[in-house]
């Protein structure tokens, strides 16, 4: 029997799509574009696929969250379907995914700062003094309570969406199409150069999945975490390929490849200095939404891990506000690690090293959850029939499918070491299943 727990009704059903949405529109569409641009036009067509990849994964999340409302998302979900061993494995990497993520995202934020700060473009230690400190503000935001953070994901939402329809639509009147000629400046094949690029567009829908993951705070998580699931990412795959077109249509390739700031420089384009800066600020918003909402998303999952005792119990304690602040604040201490370790290199070249790790981290559980909604279907048969069981198999598969194809789109290099940190967790399962039984 699939049982739920009984929701504490913190958050409803538009601060929830606000938390699909504004985790998926964050660091990655305000900055992606100069990450692409080494890839020419021709990574349109992998905004394409990954935003259909994107829609079949949600709607395997949708499913799984309308039938299975657990704290975890991924990590619940790979539990049941595969068992303990797996479902460590998932938390496991789906955890560090969450915490690379956010320092991605610090990294973005600052990287638009740089309009207001100049001075912040070719100094390390100042850029990394403000990441960190974007960091433990978001934090501390999120120590105080779960409903405030889902409150603040909504007003960060709404002001975030502004800047990108605004550049969406108008910005489509100022393309320049000679612009959009230069298809593929790889060196790559076209193939190869799409799946390259669709392994970073990827990154702008990670996140897709936050719906299911605070299962506990939402009110009837049973109807609110499918619709969510599936409006967050529609709105997000039509403002994300609006958007690059219209940025890749008034920055030429070369110049936006070098660009700290994309959408800000496109705006000034189109409409002018002040433009500029209201873009830049619009930015900076997005980016403080999506690092409130990755952090709300850091605690919740070794909290989840810990309840079931693959986690050390340390991370099931919870203040009185119902927040999970153990796993934030190691979360956020490992964060600040990271930052730390990249901060020498270049705005844009540390942003695409870390949203790679971050994507890869993710792709993993993406993967086995496709696999794990097969298993639920053949452990609770009386959940599906007929066309509905079909029509979820195929969703699956072609999930499946897409989430294989996006990890060999990472490269060697990112393969190598995320193969490494899968991998990892096998000692720290079997450390964690002694130290149980020697308690016991």
């Amino acid at each position: 029997m699939l049982d739920s727990p009984a929701p504490k009704r913190a958050l409803g059903m538009w601060m929830l799509t606000a938390l699909v949405a504004g985790n998926m529109i964050g660091s990655g569409i305000f900055l992606l574009p100069a990450s692409l641009a080494s890839f020419g036009s021709i990574s349109l067509v992998a905004w394409i696929l990954t935003a259909l990849g994107a829609i079949c994964l949600g709607l395997v999340f949708a499913k799984l969250g309308s039938i299975m409302p657990r704290v975890g998302g991924p990590y619940a979900y790979c539990r049941e379907g595969f068992g303990n061993f797996t479902g460590f494995q998932i938390a496991y990497n789906y955890w560090i995914a969450l915490w690379v993520g956010n320092a991605a995202i610090a990294v973005a934020a600052v990287s638009y700062l740089t309009v207001f700060f100049p001075a912040f473009k070719n100094n390390g230690e100042l850029t990394l003094g403000l990441s960190l400190g974007l960091i433990w503000l978001m934090t501390i935001i999120n120590l105080i309570g779960v409903k405030q953070a889902g409150i603040f994901q909504l007003i960060t939402t709404i002001l975030k969406l502004l800047p990108l329809i605004l550049i969406g639509t108008f910005g489509l009147f100022y393309i320049h199409p000679s612009y959009l000629m230069d298809v593929n400046t790889s060196s790559q094949s076209h193939m190869s150069a799409i799946t390259g690029a669709a392994t970073l567009t990827l990154w702008s829908f990670i996140g897709l999945e936050s719906a299911s993951v605070p299962a506990d705070d939402i009110e009837n998580p049973q109807k609110n975490i499918p619709r969510a699931t599936i409006l967050g990412v529609v709105i997000t795959a039509v403002v994300y390929i609006l958007s690059t077109v219209a940025i890749m249509g008034v920055i030429p390739m070369a110049q936006l490849a070098k660009s700290n700031s994309p959408y800000a420089d496109a705006a000034q384009l189109m409409f002018g200095h002040t433009a500029y800066f209201v873009i830049a600020i619009g930015a900076v918003i997005s980016c403080l939404g999506a690092l409130n909402g990755w952090t709300l998303l850091q605690g919740q999952i070794p909290l989840a891990a810990a309840r079931d005792g693959l986690f050390p119990k340390v991370f099931a304690k919870e203040s009185r506000q119902g927040t999970a602040y153990v796993g934030l604040i190691v979360s956020s201490l490992l964060v600040s690690a990271l930052l730390i370790s990249t901060y020498g290199f270049g705005l844009v070249q540390q942003f695409t090293l870390i949203i790679l790790m971050a994507t890869l981290a993710s792709l993993i559980p993406y993967f086995f959850t496709c696999l794990a909604e097969l298993m639920i279907f053949i452990k609770y048969k009386e959940q599906f029939n007929g066309k509905r069981l079909t029509k979820s198999v195929i969703i699956s598969i072609l999930g499946m499918l897409y989430s294989f194809w996006a990890i060999y789109g990472a490269g060697q290099q990112i393969l190598f070491y995320g193969g490494l940190l899968f991998f990892s967790s096998v000692p720290v399962y079997v450390w964690m299943q002694w130290s149980t039984s020697r308690a016991k």
